[in-house]
């Protein structure tokens, strides 16, 4: 029975994580990972990995995945196959890190010299579609559910409406924030009342990098 993009991916998570901690993947964690719509959707995987004798799962147990061939190759090789088969998911880059705090030098993303990782994710989680992924770094955005260690999608665009939450550059220093335009001034806010507000000064290097779409919360 052949194998499809999508099951090679798959097995080679459920490799990665019995390597990496001992345990395979739950069906909830694969679903997630690999950007399914629906948990239902990794059982309908793990079924067909089964009947091509790819794995043997246990019954009664949650975690009971015990694979009998070896992986299909890199991850990022598997990834990037299950990405071109589903309309639905979008591979994406991890750029680095943006602040929620205080602004962070990470410099700008299109500087940035490689992607730290890529995620394959379903992109109904996102609106509009992003360009690529952050790390958030702090807590001042908490109010807008958006947390240490978040991945935020970013959309390209050097354009954003007050009241939006882009991903902006002050001089050479990145942070997420609400943007307000007044009359006078341009603030970052924060949604947390720890943080103060940044003020863009006149002569500061501004740009807007891009609009905040959408997260994922990595396990923890």
């Amino acid at each position: 029975m052949e194998i499809t993009p999508t099951q090679q991916a798959v097995l080679t998570l459920i490799a990665e994580r019995v390597e990496a901690e001992g345990v395979p993947p739950s069906q909830t964690e694969i679903a997630r990972a690999l950007g399914f719509s629906s948990v239902r959707a990794a059982q309908y995987h793990l079924e067909a990995l089964e009947n091509a004798g790819a794995i043997e799962r246990v019954p009664g147990r949650a975690r009971g995945i015990r694979l009998l061939v070896p992986p299909p190759g890199p991850r990022q090789e598997a990834l990037a196959l299950a990405a071109s088969a589903n309309d639905d998911a979008l591979r994406l880059p991890v750029l680095g890190q943006v602040a929620a705090g205080l602004p962070i030098g990470a410099g700008a993303p299109e500087h940035l010299t490689g992607a730290e990782d890529y995620l394959v994710l379903d992109r109904v989680l996102f609106s509009p579609s992003p360009d690529y992924l952050l790390r958030v770094k702090g807590d001042s955005m908490r109010d807008e559910g958006i947390f240490d260690g978040d991945l935020i999608g970013v959309h390209r665009t050097a354009e954003a409406r007050s009241g939006q939450i882009v991903v902006a550059r002050v001089d050479d220093e990145i942070t997420v924030k609400l943007l307000r335009i007044g009359k006078e001034r341009i603030r970052l806010m924060p949604r947390n009342p720890d943080f103060a507000p940044i003020d863009v000064l006149p002569g500061q290097d501004f740009a807007i990098e891009g609009l905040y779409c959408g997260l994922v919360r990595p396990n923890r």
